[in-house]
């Protein structure tokens, strides 16, 4: 890694909700510039106006190329010149436009190595238009760009659980046909290889939810558990994948068996998501895994209804920009240390016995717990680990 700061983008979101208030809020801490050199996406003169209603002094330098970008300041790189109305607490069609452009420049310059990370700030999907047609939602919009065909997995995390969903958007009634073998099989080696080199756990442990619920340990799963996660399960535990279900949702949460794995895979969003909420209202962080770029954003919405009142706690959106900066350092230990991989430890000719000295079994019990309790999940804390790290966990 090069011996400079991490350089962090940061698109500024609907202009009439909470955006400027979460960034200039963050970086009032000055040690947020010892970590990393900001730069955001946005609009000097939106940047002002929201600097003057909320009454903050935050200074920024603007730039308008991000290889302009200095260490120890906030750079604020131009994304358009024409003015903006804002309407503080309402979604216009201009503050969707401010916000697509803003992130539509981040794609450009990612395709420029001008930046290491993106965090996005809160956007209103249903005030933005591209190209003249409704835009598909955050992590859909990046799978557009910079996906390169493959799909992205959001992962919500906070202190105590991280979760994923096999479906999204979909209606209730539509759920079960998008359950599959192959699906699950997908959704939860990409879950698994995430935690392993963006989060640095060795040998992650996930539970896998069921669809439906059981009265009883003695009544049987539905048919998209026989069908599908079930089959799922065996044929990841072949690949040395540590995958545990299915689990009733229900006993899963309520008893806090969550507590024992790295990661949570739900059948549909509100099955992992309205738990975790439960769980943590206050706190969560969204991952954006499977891209080639670390995208973060904290869990809030454009925050319309308190746009402009200097009420916006900005915790979860520093802690946004740590896991950013965390898990970048994580992926770059982990590529240089599978770069050049140890050579076999056996030859093929030898005894048998000395595989298994090696080996890893291909098929585990599907019991929920083992005696040892995995790696915590990521936690929030007021400064990412600066010290390098070669090991996998």
């Amino acid at each position: 890694m090069e011996d400079r700061k991490i350089r962090v983008a940061i698109t500024h979101g609907d202009t009439n909700g909470i955006g400027y208030e979460l960034i200039f809020k963050t970086f009032e801490e000055p040690e947020m510039l010892e970590l990393c050199t900001p730069i955001i996406y946005g609009s000097p003169k939106a940047a002002v106006y929201h600097r003057k209603v909320l009454n903050l002094n935050t200074q920024f330098s603007i730039i308008n190329s991000a290889d302009e970008a200095k260490d120890g300041r906030i750079n604020l790189l131009t994304t358009y010149e024409e003015e903006t109305k804002i309407d503080l607490g309402q979604a216009t069609p201009e503050s969707g436009t401010a916000a697509i452009k803003a992130l539509d420049r981040a794609m450009s310059d990612f395709r420029e190595d001008a930046y290491d990370v993106l965090v996005t700030a809160p956007l209103n999907d249903s005030n933005i238009q591209v190209e003249g047609y409704a835009f598909p939602g955050n992590t859909h919009y990046l799978e557009t760009c910079i996906g390169e065909g493959k799909k992205a997995l959001v992962i919500l995390v906070n202190q105590q659980i991280r979760i994923a969903c096999l479906t999204e958007g979909l209606d209730m009634k539509d759920i079960p046909a998008a359950i599959s073998k192959e699906n699950v099989k997908e959704k939860a080696t990409l879950f698994f290889n995430t935690l392993r080199r963006d989060f640095r756990i060795s040998n992650p442990r996930i539970a896998i939810l069921a669809l439906n619920p059981r009265t009883s340990e003695d009544e049987k799963f539905g048919k998209e558990e026989q069908e599908a996660i079930i089959p799922a399960i065996n044929e990841l535990a072949d690949q040395g994948i540590e995958a545990f279900g299915p689990y009733s949702a229900d006993h899963f949460f309520g008893t806090g068996d969550f507590s024992h794995f790295d990661g949570v895979l739900a059948m549909y969003h509100d099955q992992g998501f309205a738990p975790f909420k439960a769980l943590s209202p206050e706190s969560g962080i969204l991952y954006n895994a499977g891209l080639p770029l670390i995208v973060t954003a904290s869990d809030q919405t454009v925050g319309y209804d308190k746009a402009g009142k200097n009420i916006e706690d900005p915790n979860n959106f520093r802690q946004a920009i740590y896991l950013a900066i965390d898990t970048f350092r994580n992926r770059v230990c982990y590529d240089e240390a599978y770069k050049h991989p140890l050579e076999k430890l056996y030859h093929e000719r030898k005894d048998e016995s000395e595989k298994t000295r090696f080996g890893i079994p291909k098929k585990h019990s599907n019991t929920p717990f083992a005696d040892k309790k995995p790696s915590a999940p990521y936690e929030s804390k007021e400064k990412p680990d600066t010290t390098p790290s070669t090991s996998d966990n």
